[in-house]
């Protein structure tokens, strides 16, 4: 896993393992042999890769791409919860790790905002009007 991820996130930040190895205040060799497999960097490494690359550290050496539609390691703070069917009424499942990290519980409501460039994002209805209550007070 951590092997696979290191090599995935270098590449896509199209840094060499020179690059890295200056991040991480290490060898080239030591880099190689952590691609290898054949050593792991202590955890002070792992936290200067991680925060080099904007990835969690627990990504970084857990992250399993068959867990996340085949894809690498997401940025800090982004999510894929996977795929959803809409229903013939237009209703849709949210996925039940999605709706345990923004606490949304049967009963919530929730605003769907659209930018038909950019796509769909759906908000707690609270945190939309907090936040939209916000803006109108900066306005005045």
């Amino acid at each position: 896993m951590f092997k696979d991820n290191l090599i995935q996130l270098r590449k896509l930040h199209q840094m060499t393992q020179e690059d890295l190895a200056e991040v991480a205040g290490v060898s080239r060799q030591a880099i190689a042999k952590w691609e290898a497999g054949e050593s792991t960097p202590d955890i002070e490494k792992c936290r200067l890769l991680a925060e080099a690359f904007d990835v969690s550290l627990d990504d970084l050496v857990n992250h399993k791409p068959e867990d996340n539609l085949g894809l690498g390691v997401a940025p800090k703070g982004k999510h894929l919860f996977g795929l959803v069917t809409v229903g013939d009424k237009g209703q849709i499942v949210i996925p039940a790790q999605a709706r345990k990290l923004f606490e949304i519980s049967a009963g919530d409501k929730l605003v769907v905002l659209g930018d038909e460039g950019q796509g769909m994002a759906l908000m707690k209805a609270d945190h939309f009007l907090s936040l939209a209550n916000m803006v109108k007070e900066l306005d005045k």
